[in-house]
């Protein structure tokens, strides 16, 4: 597997509703799983990145690479502190 498959974003945020850290993954879309504790949540993502690249090559589909932070992102934040 390509070394960037390591570099997806992970979006991660706390569920009154369901009890659990939700994780999205912005850049495969349908990439949802969920954790009791963060770092369950954290490892939960991971591997749902896996499976999700792992079915895409399966089934022949193109797999989006990893957003990249811009080094532009860098300086303005260098320069907010």
């Amino acid at each position: 597997m390509e070394e960037y498959y390591n570099h997806y974003s992970m979006n991660i945020r706390w569920s009154d509703e369901d009890e659990a850290y939700i994780v999205t993954v912005p850049e495969l879309p349908g990439c949802i799983t969920h954790g009791e504790t963060l770092e369950e949540a954290i490892h939960q993502g991971q591997d749902a990145i896996d499976s999700w690249i792992d079915a895409g090559l399966a089934w022949g589909r193109s797999i989006p690479k990893p957003r990249v932070l811009r080094r532009r992102n860098r300086d303005l934040a260098s320069k907010a502190s």
